[in-house]
């Protein structure tokens, strides 16, 4: 599959072979063999071209890599302490790389934003006592409890 994804086009089991071959001896039917395997198994389409066959990847190295790392999180019993493992082996540039994936993932709509303070209740006025003898002595309403609430709450509750 490296091969395949390196030249990211439809290839020939004859390119392929002449690729390894630059690095270690391998044959011909070594290479057909695990083309049409991969064939097989999906994970690369081919089409007839003459006597041979050209094939291409059905998916991205990265799709792939992310299908191997899903099965191997499925069949964790512990999926939460798989992960913790997993993130505990990764450099921080890497961690770097799984923030910025969230972040994509998540998109702008969906990320949480940030905490906004919650207001502080705005207590409802008290009515207005009609003057009496009794309570103009006491100098009404003004600096009690009657006192306006907008100017109440711009004090001290911050």
């Amino acid at each position: 599959m490296t091969r395949v994804w390196k030249w990211n086009r439809p290839v020939t089991v004859r390119e392929v072979l002449e690729d390894l071959q630059q690095e270690r001896s391998i044959a011909y039917t070594t290479v057909m063999t695990v083309l049409d395997n991969l064939h097989q198994k999906g994970w690369v389409r081919r089409e007839a071209e003459g006597r041979a066959y050209r094939y291409e990847a059905v998916s991205t190295r990265a799709a792939y890599a992310a299908a191997l790392m899903n099965d191997a999180w499925s069949q964790s019993d512990n999926p939460a302490a798989a992960l913790v493992a997993f993130f505990g082996m990764m450099s921080d540039e890497q961690r770097g790389a799984l923030r910025d994936a969230v972040r994509i993932v998540q998109g702008p709509e969906s990320a949480e934003p940030a905490p906004t303070p919650t207001p502080e209740p705005t207590p409802e006025p008290e009515p207005a006592e009609p003057a009496t003898a009794e309570s103009s002595g006491s100098g009404g309403t003004a600096g009690g409890a009657g006192e306006n609430p907008a100017s109440a709450s711009e004090g001290g509750g911050r």
